[in-house]
């Protein structure tokens, strides 16, 4: 298998509102990133993705761009962002932005062009229909809740937003907006930035004519612009033009991405993107495609996906590893147990992501076990998405509003949106002044000053795991081989690796678990290389709640 520093790094996820904020405004910025860059370093990570950093007027927290060439004026500025590279790439770390361009911002001046008139040259720049009978042109509905179109009052059309109204689809059909955009990466690449995570990168492409979706419930069209037909050109299009010319890594987000499509997205000769972010694992918790009812999800079922994946992939193509980002709740709450065992799960967790073949994606605050937070109140939560289904289904609907809040406080984006807990100081040290957000209440106890003075916090167990996987090329390119896949409450597996063998056992229960070793396994000689619990010896045995246990040979 090919080598490449991309597969090999470990990747740290900042979301900038919620990082540090260095002036007191209550919003993290560019300069309060750089005053953590040696906390970075001292984790181990190799690479930094930086949530959107751009002009925004923030009706989705940057992800709608009114200046593909700019800084949020929050977040500081241009020179403040080449600082922050520049000490970035002074601590041997690399730097990847995110890459928001299925739409931009109503604001943007592409977009007030287009809406002057129809005649207008950036009128083909976004998507525009004429009303059908009366009404939107497609029954298409909006991830955000309601249409997914904005009847624009100065010309009679209507305009596609898939997101908020505020942020208009731009026309991936137009060459010239592709190549503006081409040329747009091009900047930022030139400046010395090392790649890009492309948000929602399987939505550009929808199927000419636009027609309505199939009526289900939940959202409604997405079988008309999801892994749409122009897509895989487009990706090619861009690789010849932009992604083949530096030596940079890239990772598409993809919804709904089938096996058989991921592994043309980030085949190792297909020429389109190093890697994708697919969210199977993910979506297994949610109930009938709603997406704030939710249910445990047994261990076989998880198994099987993430199994599968690794199997598939394995010298086709790249799978990139994660629990939880910026739009999903914290992994320890969802996946672990964040109350009597939250060190010992949290660990167990990131153990598994650490042991499997793909590049391991860390967002902020999982390094010390940052838990979901738990609001009384819907006036608490900032979400664009949480506020707009409120207004659509308790106070349009009637809906009963506290099973809808058990729902939210579960799955809410801004679980992981709460400010970085770095101290038990006021704010958990995140500002001098009122957070954007309110700060978890747990800050006291969970923070980055108590886990640097623990040598058993989740943070040292996380630096052992980066240089475990730096040290142990097995953990990164080795071919994958599951034990016991019924089995309840263990995930065993093998991954082999030239002359090296790797053997993994997580107990994902609050329960112990006992453990029958392969009768292959039985007659080898092997060590215990990392694990959660005190180092026992590789034999049949009892694995304590939450054990991970890794040995090697």
């Amino acid at each position: 298998m090919e080598r490449a520093w991309w597969k090999e790094a470990v990747v740290y996820q900042i979301y900038p509102r919620s990082f540090m904020d260095s002036n007191g405004d209550g919003i993290g910025d560019l300069p309060g990133i750089i005053s953590k860059l040696d906390y970075l370093k001292e984790l181990g990570v190799d690479v930094i993705w930086l949530s959107p950093c751009y002009k925004s007027p923030n009706d989705d927290n940057g992800y709608d761009i009114s200046d593909y060439r700019d800084i949020m004026d929050e977040f500081g500025t241009m020179e403040d962002f080449k600082t922050l590279l520049e000490g970035i790439h002074e601590r041997d770390m690399k730097l990847v932005m995110d890459l928001v361009v299925n739409h931009t911002s109503d604001e943007h001046p592409w977009f007030i062009e287009s809406r002057k008139s129809k005649d207008n040259p950036y009128r083909d720049y976004y998507i525009w229909r004429n009303p059908k009978e009366g009404k939107e042109p497609n029954n298409w509905t909006s991830y955000f809740s309601g249409p997914a179109w904005e009847f624009d009052e100065a010309t009679g059309q209507y305009y596609l937003h898939l997101f908020t109204r505020k942020q208009p689809d731009l026309n991936w059909e137009n060459e010239k907006v592709r190549y503006e955009i081409y040329d747009m990466m091009k900047f930022w690449l030139d400046m010395g930035c090392d790649g890009f995570r492309m948000d929602v990168a399987n939505l550009y492409s929808k199927v000419p004519g636009l027609p309505d979706g199939v009526p289900r419930k939940g959202r409604i069209g997405a079988e008309n612009y999801q892994n749409g037909p122009r897509i895989h050109e487009f990706f090619h299009e861009m690789n010849r033009e932009v992604l083949s010319k530096y030596d940079i890594m890239t990772v598409g987000e993809m919804s709904d991405v089938p096996l058989e499509e991921a592994l043309k997205y980030a085949g190792k000769d297909t020429h389109e993107l190093n890697m994708v972010f697919q969210f199977e694992h993910d979506d297994l918790d949610t109930v009938d495609g709603e997406r704030w009812a939710f249910r445990k999800v047994p261990l076989p079922e998880l198994k099987a996906v993430l199994s599968k994946w690794q199997v598939a992939m394995n010298d086709k193509a790249w799978n990139s590893l994660y629990w939880t980002n910026h739009d999903q709740p914290r992994t320890v709450s969802r996946r672990g147990n964040d109350k009597e065992f939250r060190k010992e799960s949290q660990k167990m967790l990131y153990t598994m992501l650490m042991t499997m073949q793909g590049t391991p994606y860390i967002y902020q605050g999982e390094e010390i076990g940052m838990t979901n937070v738990y609001f009384d109140s819907i006036e608490d939560y900032d979400d664009v998405e949480i506020h707009n289904c409120w207004r659509e289904r308790v106070i349009k609907g009637g809906e009963d509003p506290q099973k809808l809040l058990e729902g939210i406080r579960y799955r809410a984006r801004d679980n992981a949106r709460t400010p970085m807990q770095w101290s038990d100081e006021e704010n958990g040290g995140f500002t001098t002044g009122t957070p954007w957000l309110k700060v978890n209440p747990n800050y006291k106890e969970i923070n980055v000053k108590e886990s640097l003075e623990d040598e058993d916090s989740i943070f040292h167990y996380m630096q052992k795991l980066i240089r475990m996987r730096k040290e142990n090329l097995t953990a990164v390119y080795g071919d994958f081989k599951e034990y016991e896949p019924d089995d309840q409450q263990l995930y065993i597996y093998e991954r082999n690796y030239q002359e090296q063998k790797m053997f993994v056992v997580l107990n994902f229960s609050d329960q112990e678990a006992s453990f029958t070793m392969p009768e292959e396994w039985k007659k080898e000689e092997a060590k215990p290389l990392i694990g959660n619990y005190p180092e026992k010896p590789f034999q049949s045995r009892t694995f304590a709640p939450w054990e991970a246990a890794v040995y090697i040979r």
